[in-house]
């Protein structure tokens, strides 16, 4: 059972060393201590660069001693207290993507945050060494004395300077305001260096976001390398060798260089020092990525082995088409994306042929896949049935969830609306079953009583305008799995007078078109985060982006904070927008779990998303030589980030198995 995390406790400090694997803490003594043998003193008494503020002292990269890379206090990785069993350092792993895009892999299974979730989904100083919190207002990080970047350069409280008033607070470099998650009641926060290694955050009002935005998949920017990147940016660069450098990068301004430059997430650049526990060597376009190890990585093991234990990891591109069929060849040594549980049988055949091993993940979403009928859809009649809460309980509970459950997941699936999974604990069974038992003749009744009475000669319920009720659901056409349920599906509306038609298009045209109203239903997954703790933030429950496809231009209005898109005009839509901003203010954990309630019984009311089925499973695939993986976990990209709440630094290779 997940439990909830400690970012609402007031008066927070959070030791560095307590372990992955559970409580416990060790202070700076023991762990010089334990690692005597390993830390020579000039690593201990590794000193702070110096500040860079000025042109003539630009970037320096050089390192006084780089013999003994770990910083003073490294985090301690207990792997005994988690099950596991430590490694040794060697090896490389082979893994397949489907595209350069997907090199952003690296960056979320490393998953090397300034605060992170642990196995159980508490919050955990990673790169930092403690973390004090006071009100969920005032927030005051710790780094690590000695911890470097991956070139060597150190990592200090200056690399937060720069990323706050040079590129955060720089109108040219960010033009609108800034992230969410660093506004408390739409107010930023008052920074301050407090020394070398110290800085602290300040709101007024309680900012319950921040956290868990520094511990998501794709983390929030707070830190950059300083001294790399002054060069790429106008206040530290000399004119001339700026405009060379825009023009080396073949982009317009140096707006669009220090960008580049400084993508972290997708991580292009192999000149961008990193903080992950793998660094990336190759330069797009390429067929092959090959990431190694950080050698300033700041995590170790029991043993004072320092992580990662994986030398090298080569990404290899390959069409998304065969990536199933090359795992089953042996052609990856560990392998979930590109795999869907249909794979799994012809995979569990393959370990016969070839020392692989194939397990099943529990997958996070609150549904697998979610149809999303357009509250903001173009056409009045369709926008105006669908904002009708008894059309949407209507097209719900004329789903046969037992029959796709036996169909398409062979009956191992949880036949479930759109919810939390019963690993958070915010589960409630009610939210689960709300709207998603099977009852066409009660769809039936709610269809007329929505005024849908009229039929033509085939039996197609008629619109109040005439037309027939033909139900045009759209998809990226990226999975054979949504083709097949949507064929039952539609044999299930059919039997409520519904006609439907399926069109599928390439996915930006097809999420463009939502935006822009044109699509009246969509097939998407159910909510990314199942497994939330109340210290998470709710926002995929109310219309806060343009990528919710029920509500594109609601979420597009709050999004660009009403520059775009349009307020929400049902009542019961507007009362999730107050709720999530009252989240957003809250310095109480059990304010906040009472509005999460609040939000799940309201989408369990509404069925403002149907979904279908969750605890669906996901096939991983790894080499019988790699240790350290576990058997079972949950999977999925919010929060677990992937494999990283695992940390995958610590899967190492050994004897087939």
């Amino acid at each position: 059972m997940v439990t909830p995390g400690v970012s609402g406790v007031s008066g927070l400090s959070i030791n560095v060393c307590l372990t992955s694997g559970g409580a416990g803490m060790i202070d700076r003594r023991t762990v010089l201590g334990m690692f005597a043998g390993v830390l020579a003193p000039s690593a201990l008494n590794a000193q702070t660069a110096p500040p860079v503020d000025d042109k003539s002292q630009l970037i320096t990269n050089s390192l006084p001693d780089t013999e003994n890379p770990l910083p003073m206090v490294p985090r301690v990785i207990n792997l005994r207290a988690m099950g596991r069993k430590p490694g040794h350092q060697g090896g490389t792993l082979r893994m397949l993507i489907a595209g350069q895009r997907d090199i952003r892999l690296m960056t979320i299974n490393g998953y090397a945050r300034l605060v992170g979730y642990d196995q159980d989904l508490n919050f955990q100083p990673d790169i930092l060494e403690s973390l004090d919190q006071i009100d969920g207002r005032i927030f005051t990080l710790k780094l690590r004395q000695g911890h470097r970047w991956s070139d060597g350069s150190a990592l200090t409280t200056e690399d937060f300077r720069y990323c706050w008033e040079d590129v955060n607070l720089n109108e040219e470099l960010r033009p609108g305001s800034l992230p969410n998650d660093l506004l408390a009641a739409d107010q930023p926060p008052r920074f301050e260096v407090i020394d070398d290694l110290t800085v602290r955050y300040t709101w007024d009002r309680p900012n319950p976001r921040f956290l868990p935005g520094l511990a998501a998949p794709q983390p929030l920017t707070i830190v950059m390398p300083a001294a790399y990147m002054k060069q790429f940016h106008k206040k530290y660069q000399d004119n001339i060798r700026l405009a060379a450098l825009v023009a080396e990068q073949s982009v317009e301004t140096w707006v669009d260089l220090h960008a580049r430059m400084s993508r972290s997430y997708r991580p292009e650049n192999p000149d961008l020092p990193t903080l992950n526990p793998w660094a990336n060597t190759t330069s797009p376009p390429a067929e092959q990525y090959v990431f190694k190890r950080n050698k300033y990585f700041h995590r170790v093991d029991e043993n004072g082995v320092q992580l990662p234990y994986i030398d090298t990891v080569v990404l290899n591109v390959s069409s998304a088409a065969i990536i199933a069929a090359k795992t089953g060849a042996g052609e990856t040594d560990l392998q979930m994306q590109g795999l869907a549980f249909s794979d799994y049988t012809y995979l569990k055949a393959a370990e016969k042929l070839h020392p692989i091993k194939v397990d099943l993940w529990k997958r996070t979403q609150g549904s697998v896949m979610a149809l999303l009928p357009n509250l903001n859809c173009n056409d009045d009649v369709w926008r105006g049935l669908f904002q009708d809460a008894n059309v949407r309980h209507a097209l719900s509970i004329a789903i046969n969830r037992h029959e796709i459950n036996m169909v398409s997941f062979f009956g191992l699936a949880q036949e479930s609306a759109d919810t939390v999974l019963p690993e958070s604990p915010l589960f409630k069974p009610e939210y689960a079953t709300a709207w998603s038992q099977y009852d066409p003749d009660t769809a039936n009744a709610l269809l007329d009583a929505a005024g849908l009475t009229a039929r033509d000669g085939s039996g197609i319920r008629l619109l109040p305008d005439g037309r027939p009720a033909n139900l045009i659901v759209e998809t990226a056409g990226e999975s054979t799995l949504e083709t097949d349920v949507l064929e039952l599906v539609t044999d299930h509306w059919r039997q409520i007078g519904l006609a439907v038609f399926i069109r599928a298009s390439q996915r930006d045209i097809f999420r463009s078109r939502a935006m822009a109203g044109e699509v009246m239903m969509s097939v998407w997954g159910g909510i990314d985060n199942g497994v939330p703790t109340a210290d998470m933030s709710p926002a995929a429950l109310a219309p806060t982006s343009d990528d919710q496809l029920q509500w594109p231009l609601w979420g597009m209005h709050y999004y660009s904070r009403g520059e775009d898109g349009r307020p929400p005009d049902m009542p019961d839509v507007q009362e999730l927008l107050s709720l999530f901003e009252r989240w957003g203010q809250s310095g109480s954990a059990e304010e906040r779990e009472q509005i999460w309630h609040r939000m799940l019984m309201s989408h369990a009311e509404q069925v403002y998303s149907i979904g279908i089925v969750n605890g669906t499973l996901q096939p991983v695939m790894r080499s019988a030589r790699l240790q350290n993986v576990p058997e079972k976990a949950l999977y999925g990209f919010d929060p677990t980030s992937y494999l990283g709440v695992y940390l995958p630094d610590t899967f190492w290779l050994g004897e087939a198995t």
